[in-house]
């Protein structure tokens, strides 16, 4: 071997067996899903006494499903990323099968008027979930059989989007509109690093421009929402749509710069609904400040960077179903944060989303752990993959 050869070798080698770039992930996974076990038990221990009789009842479920995250995220290390290919269709299929049945009167479970989970007994599963990782699946499988389709032609590109549509429509009639917007994001972003031309977009915009619009008609509270968003102080939003919102930035206006200290905010004493769940960055807010909020965030821009790092790498190498994955994966982390912060500073419309690892939710917190644990496992995969072709191009 060259000198040149055996640098490469050593450092890949050192990669695989002490790898930095996984150990970065993992750390950032542990870190978040730390705080966020620590701020939802904080923002829960009121509510839940109250409810249950018992302060920690939200934190006793949490840690269970933080216990079964780390049981996933074993196994799925040890899934070669070419099974999920496999099984791509087989996953849009069961995606799509969930999601009808969540519709089903009697085995969805209604929440506030939205049917979003199947009762288990022990467990209420949330199908839109899922559906958001293996449509994700399918869509790279698809993207590496159809590059060149997808870039070229109409057909190619109007394929995915009807899938797309079928998962629009069954998530509009549950209604999860969250779930709606980051699978729209994440699958125009795939598609359009896929190759395909801008303005080929340009249509499918103008149609879901429309139905936002149609959906804005048919369902007056949308206008509410949306007007009580622009002004969530007005006297006639204040105590109603806008509630939650101004109770929200009451909490970030308490924090300040450094926040009043763990476990001595006051929104979550039943001014601030769903405080454990879709607003808890703004208990962190209130209790530890902008640093605070500012290390959430970091943390969570260094996870979609790892994300769409190990995609690029991939993709050089001509790999790019794996690629593809890994641009999807972090294309979810960063549309769910970005919407969730956003309705939690008054940027966007408040929409009931979690934040990935700091919310309460057994749904979130398994998934989430299960995409990261995809993202090492590719990452994995890229550098035994690079060592064996520098070995066999030595010989």
């Amino acid at each position: 071997m060259s000198t040149s050869a055996i640098t490469a070798l050593g450092t890949l080698q050192r990669r695989i067996e002490a790898p930095g770039q996984v150990n970065v992930l993992l750390v950032v996974m542990l870190l978040l899903m730390t705080i966020g076990l620590l701020m939802m038990t904080s923002a829960s221990v009121e509510i839940a006494n109250g409810q249950y009789g018992d302060p920690f009842f939200y934190f006793k479920r949490q840690l269970f499903f933080t216990v079964l995250s780390g049981v996933i995220v074993l196994v799925t290390l040890m899934v070669p990323v070419r099974f999920w290919y496999s099984v791509s269709w087989f996953l849009l299929m069961l995606s799509f099968a969930l999601l009808l049945l969540v519709l089903v009167p009697g085995i969805g479970k209604v929440v506030n008027g939205s049917a979003r989970w199947i009762d288990l007994g022990f467990y209420n599963l949330q199908p839109s979930e899922m559906a958001k990782v293996f449509i994700v699946f399918y869509l790279a499988a698809y993207l590496e059989r159809r590059r060149i389709e997808v870039s070229e032609t109409w057909v190619g590109f109007i394929k995915p989007m009807l899938i797309l549509a079928a998962a629009i429509v069954l998530l509009h009639f549950e209604p999860d509109h969250g779930a709606m917007v980051i699978l729209i994001g994440t699958t125009f972003s795939m598609i359009f690093l896929a190759g395909a031309k801008l303005h080929r977009f340009a249509l499918v915009l103008a149609t879901c421009l429309a139905a936002v619009a149609a959906l804005a008609i048919m369902k007056p509270y949308v206008i509410d929402r949306f007007s009580s968003f622009l002004n969530p102080w007005a006297a006639e939003y204040v105590y109603g749509e806008g509630y939650q919102l101004t109770q929200a930035l009451i909490a970030f206006g308490r924090g300040g710069w450094f926040g009043e200290g763990l476990g001595n905010s006051i929104q979550k004493l039943y001014f601030l609904p769903e405080a454990h769940t879709d607003f808890v960055l703004a208990i962190v807010a209130e209790e530890f400040g902008l640093v605070g909020v500012s290390v959430v965030l970091a943390l969570f821009i260094t996870l979609v960077a790892q994300g769409f790092q190990i995609g690029k790498r991939v993709e050089k190498s001509g790999d790019l179903f794996p690629a593809y994955v890994a641009y999807g994966i972090a294309l979810l982390f960063a549309c769910q944060t970005l919407i969730n912060v956003g309705v939690n500073i008054g940027l966007l419309p408040t929409k009931g989303l979690t934040l990935p690892f700091l919310s309460y939710g057994g749904n979130s917190l398994l998934i989430s752990c299960f995409m990261v644990a995809v993202l090492v496992r590719i990452q994995f995969e890229h550098a035994a993959s690079a060592v064996r072709n520098i070995k066999r191009g030595e010989r």
